[in-house]
C-alpha cells in the first residue's frame, strides 16, 4: 500500500502563472523514480537534484516506487521552482515530515541541499495570493518579492531549515515587508537639456496623454538624450504600477538576487529608448 502527499507549487508561461498540485506516492516495487504531468528538461532533472539533496542532508530517499504527478497535468511544467515542494512531499509521504506545509513552496534545490531562488517568484507568489494561499515558502534571496505582496513569507536557506521548521524543532519567524526600492537617479532631465524645442513639447505631450512617441531623424540630433529624458516627466509608479513593473523584472531575472538588503517593489520607469537602424541594401550577415 502507498502513501500519498501533497503541496503546493506554481507554474510560470511568461508573466501567466497557475498552481500546481505536486502529488507524491510511494509504494513498493522496484526503486524508480518518475515525474509525471507534461515535465520539461529542467524538471525532469529534479529528480537527480531532488534525490542527493534529500541524501545530502541526511535524510533517506526511499528506495521503493515513487510518482510524482504535477497536476493539473495538461499544462507544460517549466523551470526548477519546483524542486522544493517535491523534496518535501517526499519527506512528507515518507513521514520524515511530520506537518503538512499548507503553502506555496518555490526554490531550487543544489545537490548540498542549499535553497537557491528562481525567477519569477513574484507573480507565482500573487496568483497564490489570489487563490487564497496567504504563506510561502521562498529561498532568502526571494523573501523582497514575497513580502512586497503581502504574504505571510518564511525564508529558508536549505532543506535542513525547512526540514526542521515544519517538525518543529526550529521555527522560524515570517519575514517582514521590504521597503521600495529608493527613487532612481534619472540618466537625464528633460528641464537640463537646451534648446530642441520641438521636439521636448512632443515629449511633454506624450507624456501627459499616454501617447506613442516616435523620434526620427539622422544621428547626433539628440534622440536618444530625449528618450532617457522622458522619465523625468512621468509621474511617479503608483503601487499597482509598481507591483506590475516588478513582476516582469522578477520573470526577466532583473531582481538581484545577491543584493545584501532585498527590496521590494521597484519604482523605476524603464527608459523607452529603442534603436531601429536603417536596412542596408545589397548588405547580408
Amino acid at each position: 500500500m502507498g502513501a500519498v502527499a501533497r503541496t503546493f507549487g506554481c507554474a510560470l508561461w511568461g508573466l501567466e502563472t497557475a498552481l500546481v498540485t505536486v502529488e507524491v506516492d510511494v509504494a513498493n516495487g522496484l526503486p524508480h523514480f518518475a515525474i509525471v504531468g507534461l515535465p520539461d528538461t529542467a524538471v525532469q532533472e529534479a529528480r537527480g537534484r531532488v534525490r542527493a539533496a534529500i541524501r545530502d542532508t541526511g535524510f533517506e530517499f526511499p528506495l521503493r516506487r515513487v510518482t510524482v504527478n504535477l497536476a493539473p497535468a495538461e499544462r507544460r511544467k517549466e523551470g526548477t521552482g519546483f524542486d522544493l515542494p517535491i523534496a518535501l512531499a517526499i519527506l512528507r509521504a515518507t513521514a520524515q515530515l511530520t506537518a503538512d506545509p499548507g503553502g506555496l513552496c518555490l526554490g531550487e534545490l543544489a545537490l548540498d541541499g542549499a535553497l537557491r531562488p528562481v525567477r519569477g517568484a513574484m507573480p507565482r507568489v500573487r496568483r497564490a495570493l489570489g487563490a487564497g494561499i496567504c504563506r510561502v515558502y521562498v529561498s532568502v534571496e526571494n523573501v523582497g518579492e514575497a513580502a512586497a505582496l503581502g504574504a505571510e513569507t518564511i525564508t529558508f536557506a536549505s532543506l535542513r531549515e525547512a526540514v526542521a521548521h515544519f517538525n518543529g524543532v526550529t521555527r522560524i519567524a515570517p519575514a517582514d515587508a521590504q521597503p521600495p526600492a529608493a527613487s532612481p537617479r534619472w540618466a537625464a532631465d528633460l528641464g537640463d537639456i537646451v534648446g530642441q524645442e520641438t521636439p521636448k513639447r512632443a515629449l511633454e505631450i506624450a507624456a501627459a496623454g499616454g501617447h506613442n512617441l516616435l523620434l526620427v531623424g539622422p544621428p547626433g540630433t539628440g534622440k536618444t538624450l530625449l528618450a532617457r529624458a522622458l522619465p523625468s516627466i512621468l509621474p511617479p509608479l503608483d503601487r499597482d504600477e509598481a507591483l506590475e513593473a516588478s513582476a516582469v523584472h522578477s520573470v526577466a531575472g532583473l531582481i538581484d538576487p545577491g543584493a545584501s538588503a532585498p527590496r521590494g517593489a521597484t519604482v523605476a520607469r524603464p527608459a523607452p529608448h529603442r534603436v531601429a537602424p536603417r536596412a542596408r541594401r545589397g548588405w547580408h550577415p
